[in-house]
């Protein structure tokens, strides 16, 4: 049901988890685990869903903050006041945001997924924590470098303090893309051509590396950073993948959270 990251095992009061899509309650195209609420499924069994992914992590819904996530690069700093917006519903989620920061107890933080990368960033000696949803937009934006930065600037980080890891996500091995997302992605960032894989038929697209990429440049040491390695697309019977349902798909989750 959860899947986690070896080098956030074990951090002093910070509890984590990647949700898969095995042990829910959910049917069809959402079968089984879906905890997304705006794509379609019952929202009762995506609470259910939320409620059981919740346990296995050892936090309460109701600890939960989301946000309803848009392909984009705002960060948005979270406090204990902001504790259940989004876990039961849409209307109460943090509009138009794609990363959250928080150091506050009690708090677990939480980002959506169907193929994007998430970003999970922990201080332990600060005790604050951030989550970003990667997307391709996300990631081209340098979201994950925005949420450094928001934690060292408003928390008060060191970026090179800090514990990275990226989540099960779509791998360079299934990301095709078109000449048009090759062009965006040499306007964004520096040396693009590293991250793009050419070979027989269209472009590739690494993620993975971009977001390593970044967070490096951002400050923190290649060591500290953990890339699952996953591909969701390649193992779509694990987690949700967009990409392989060709269509109305679930959602899974990573979960960060201050005791």
């Amino acid at each position: 049901m959860v899947w986690r990251f070896a080098s956030l095992d074990g951090l002093d009061g910070v509890v984590h988890g990647v949700s898969t899509r095995r042990g829910g309650v959910s049917g069809g195209p959402f079968a089984s685990l879906n905890v997304g609420l705006h794509v379609g499924d019952a929202a009762e069994s995506v609470v259910e869903n939320r409620r059981r992914v919740c346990a296995a992590v050892g936090v309460e819904v109701d600890s939960l903050v989301a946000c309803n996530q848009v392909l984009g690069n705002a960060v948005a700093w979270v406090t204990a006041s902001d504790r259940g917006r989004g876990a039961r519903d849409r209307a109460s989620a943090l509009e138009a945001t794609d990363a959250l920061i928080t150091d506050s107890a009690g708090v677990t933080l939480v980002a959506f997924s169907a193929d994007c990368p998430l970003v999970a960033l922990v201080e332990p000696q600060r005790r604050a924590i951030g989550i970003a949803h990667a997307s391709r937009k996300g990631t081209l934006g340098l979201v994950a470098a925005r949420t450094v930065r928001a934690m060292e600037r408003l928390l008060g980080c060191e970026a090179g303090e800090m514990v990275a890891g990226i989540a099960p996500s779509i791998g360079p091995c299934c990301y095709e893309v078109g000449d048009e997302v090759v062009h965006e992605a040499h306007a964004a960032l520096p040396d693009a051509e590293r991250f793009v894989h050419r070979g027989g038929g269209r472009p590739h697209l690494d993620l993975w590396a971009a977001n390593v990429a970044q967070l490096v440049e951002a400050g923190l040491s290649p060591e500290r950073i953990e890339v699952a390695g996953l591909c969701t697309r390649c193992h779509a019977d694990e987690f949700f993948s967009y990409r392989a349902a060709k269509g109305p798909t679930g959602r899974f989750a990573l979960l960060l959270g201050l005791r």
